[in-house]
């Protein structure tokens, strides 16, 4: 079973920058992609990035797109969001998860998943 623990959430300021972590125990990561998603108050679960479990294929979303970057150290088992120019539209709780097939945007295909860490982007 693998544990997954998000890090490094917290208040900024609407243009400034977060680095998230999620770091794995448990199962060699190297097993997973690993998707990043957020949810914010009342609304679902979004699909934000993904990293495939070789390291050679990155997607984001959107809204997302040129701001955010992911990376993975398969060797300390830790995987990283780099959120650049945040906006008060990224405020959500971000959780990491896995999966042992291919990237996917959907919630369905990841079986595990950390606890979150809140990020708030106000002035």
């Amino acid at each position: 079973q693998v544990h997954l623990v998000e890090s490094g959430g917290g208040l900024v300021q609407p243009g400034g920058s977060l680095r998230l972590s999620c770091a794995a125990s448990g199962w060699p990561l190297d097993h997973y992609a690993i998707g990043w998603f957020r949810q914010a108050p009342g609304k679902e679960r979004d699909w934000v990035s993904c990293i495939s479990a070789n390291v050679v294929s990155t997607y984001f979303a959107d809204s997302v797109q040129g701001r955010f970057t992911i990376s993975r150290d398969n060797a300390k088992n830790l995987v990283y969001l780099q959120m650049n120019s945040l906006k008060p539209e990224d405020t959500a709780v971000y959780y990491c998860a896995t999966t042992p097939l291919e990237c996917s945007d959907s919630p369905a295909e990841y079986d595990y998943w950390g606890q979150g860490t809140q990020v708030t982007v106000s002035s």
